[in-house]
């Protein structure tokens, strides 16, 4: 006898909207209590989202005036410098031209950064933070995927007394050095981002310079 097939399985909640919206809630339920401020759960929230991964809401600290310094600089239309072009790729341009004339820079493809990282015997990561570090004062950067990126922009300020970013989100994940350069940005003289620890990501770090230009529209 032939078995009846197996009724196909609908969600209840359709609407984008309502996905998210639930998603959220649920988020914050299962979060429980924490102390983060309203403006920097927004950011956290946004990266338990992208990974469905709850430890990000016990690893990211925000140093003292991280939201504050990363808003005021996406308001007043500064450029937003990526490590690699899968972040650039999630990055939600409508909202950042909306905020100003800031570009969305992601140099670790660029042809003189390729020929130059072989030069040197370096990262592609590393020269591509070299490349914008003078030209771009006062920038946002997003690290997720690259610790050699992270590494090469606290030397550059620090050593070499680049001027520093208004905001840097250090998020690159992996087993080499992505721990140790996240633990070198928590004594940034900058304000920062950082989830501790190895994981991290692309998708981290996109979630995060969303939900930053989202407050940044909204401020």
């Amino acid at each position: 006898m032939t078995q009846p097939a197996p009724a196909v399985w609908r969600p209840v909640i359709l609407n984008p909207q309502d996905i998210e919206a639930e998603s959220f809630r649920i988020i914050e339920e299962e979060l429980g209590p924490h102390a983060f401020s309203p403006e920097q759960f927004k950011i956290v929230q946004r990266a338990i989202h992208a990974t469905a991964d709850f430890d990000f809401g016990r690893n990211v600290v925000f140093s003292p005036t991280a939201i504050e310094s990363g808003v005021k600089a996406l308001k007043a239309g500064c450029d937003l410098i990526v490590d690699v072009q899968m972040i650039q790729a999630g990055v939600s341009v409508g909202i950042q031209n909306k905020l100003g004339k800031g570009k969305l820079i992601c140099a670790i493809s660029d042809e003189d950064v390729i020929r130059d990282a072989k030069a040197a015997g370096v990262t592609r990561a590393i020269m591509a933070m070299r490349k914008h570090i003078h030209s771009s004062p006062g920038a946002v950067y997003a690290i997720g995927n690259a610790p050699t990126a992270l590494l090469e922009l606290l030397r550059l300020v620090i050593e070499e007394k680049a001027p520093a970013p208004a905001l840097v989100i250090g998020v690159p994940v992996g087993f080499v050095s992505a721990l140790e350069s996240k633990e070198a940005l928590l004594a940034a003289p900058f304000p920062f981002i950082a989830a501790r620890g190895r994981k991290g990501g692309s998708t981290v770090a996109v979630s995060m310079v969303n939900a930053l230009l989202r407050l940044a529209d909204k401020a």
